[in-house]
């Protein structure tokens, strides 16, 4: 891949000696983590393929797309909503990092303490290594937690255009209405550097074309209730991972097509790990590309993951938004209902998160659940705390794991999940 884009990746402004050491370190991990799994489905290999091409023939993409006048709306966080910038024939790009990179010079602008998810996000700037970011004629932000409203400050000074979208903190009176001013405010925003006006028509379509996307989710998350596990939770979050960024029509045709062989591997019961393998849920902070290192340890600990509480994973998909309405202000509305119902654990309060989790975790079967942190988040940290203690109470073993991007505690996690798996075991 590397000699066939080379040239793109230099007029992309990156750094290609950087680049090219990020490429070497994704490449190894991914053929050690993935490509080492037993009983794969076969159309996994659009997996394979899209991490194969993830920094060439999806830039590329954008690239021509660019050319043709079409931009780019790169994003954090799963509170943007993809229908607006979709509606003004846009493309919208997940900028999330999940590894360590440039670190030394992170740590000039961002204190220490804080998650690796916002360090690695500057840190892949400094480093020249991200296209997706390169490539993006905006980049998004919003006011989550105060780690990345803080960060913004600084990244601000690093990419050509930043736009943050306020959020509201509580889900009370009055908070549908301020989310509303600021979607109608990021449509205004859109509009304005697509050249495009949005309408009703637009938007509508752009609407089903999400919705597909998230139902084609909504069939695997379905399908892996199933106490034959067909696929493993390794793959399915890499499915949620590539989600943020592979082009939305392709990624919901070839995802309806592994359904159809999971469903065809669930009749016949031939499954990706042994029956009665523990099944694990896994809940807390979104887990960005290449951010594998819990979710190895699981599945070559002798269980399986089986679901996603997380942004990456049905958090951030459960819902569809209510395609009904004619209007503009019917559809806008529409996308306020659907992406206010998000239990992100910036709300206070947040019990539907709670009760999210235990739902999932019957659904699903769940054996036991581990609340994974970064650690420094603390929204997560905090609240994981309390779900592990009601979890327990409810009869369903749960542990809490805070960790980072680095390698150096993987010996430790893997005696924590080795004894955790041990227990639910009986």
């Amino acid at each position: 891949m590397a000699d066939d884009y080379r040239t793109m990746w230099k007029e992309l402004g990156l750094n290609l000696d950087n680049h090219d050491a990020l490429l070497q370190v994704l490449g190894k991990m991914y053929g050690d983590i993935f490509m080492s799994q037993k009983n794969r489905p076969a159309k996994t290999d659009y997996l394979d393929f899209v991490m194969s091409e993830v920094h060439g023939l999806r830039i590329k993409e954008l690239v021509d797309g660019k050319k043709q006048g079409r931009k780019v709306i790169g994003t954090y966080c799963t509170f943007v909503p993809e229908e607006i910038v979709l509606a003004a024939d846009a493309v919208m790009v997940g900028l999330c990092a999940g590894a360590d990179f440039a670190t030394e010079e992170v740590e000039k602008y961002l204190p220490k303490n804080i998650c690796s998810l916002i360090k690695s996000t500057l840190g892949f700037k400094l480093g020249g290594v991200c296209p997706y970011l390169e490539s993006s004629d905006l980049v998004v932000g919003e006011n989550t937690c105060d780690g990345k409203k803080k960060a913004y400050e600084v990244f601000k000074n690093f990419v050509n255009e930043m736009y943050v979208m306020d959020l509201p903190q509580m889900k009370q009176n009055g908070a549908k209405g301020l989310l509303r001013k600021e979607y109608d405010k990021f449509k205004t925003k859109i509009e304005q550097v697509t050249g495009k006006t949005i309408t009703a028509e637009s938007l509508k379509k752009a609407i089903t074309i999400v919705n597909a996307k998230r139902s084609a989710i909504h069939r695997l998350c379905k399908i892996r209730t199933a106490n034959m596990e067909p696929i493993s939770g390794l793959d399915s979050l890499l499915i949620n991972q590539i989600f943020f960024y592979e082009d939305p029509l392709r990624f919901t045709q070839k995802i309806n097509e592994l359904c159809d062989e999971l469903e065809a591997r669930v009749s016949s019961r031939q499954g990706a790990f042994p029956e009665n393998t523990p099944r694990i849920l896994m809940s807390g902070c979104p887990m960005a590309v290449p951010n594998w290192k819990l979710p190895a340890i699981i599945e070559t600990s002798g269980a399986v993951i089986v679901g996603e509480e997380s942004c990456v994973g049905e958090r951030g998909t459960r819902n569809l938004v209510d395609n009904s309405g004619k209007t503009m202000d019917s559809l806008m509305d529409a996308l306020v209902n659907r992406y206010l119902d998000i239990d992100c654990a910036i709300f206070t309060p947040n019990t539907d998160r709670l009760d999210h989790i235990g739902e999932m975790a019957k659904t699903y079967s769940a054996d036991g659940v581990i609340l994974y942190s970064i650690q420094f988040c603390t929204p997560y940290t905090v609240e994981a705390m309390g779900i592990e203690k009601d979890l327990e109470k409810q009869g369903v073993p749960a542990i809490r794991i805070e960790t980072d991007y680095s390698q150096e505690d993987v010996g430790q996690l893997t005696t924590r999940v080795q004894a955790f798996i041990e227990r639910i075991k009986g």
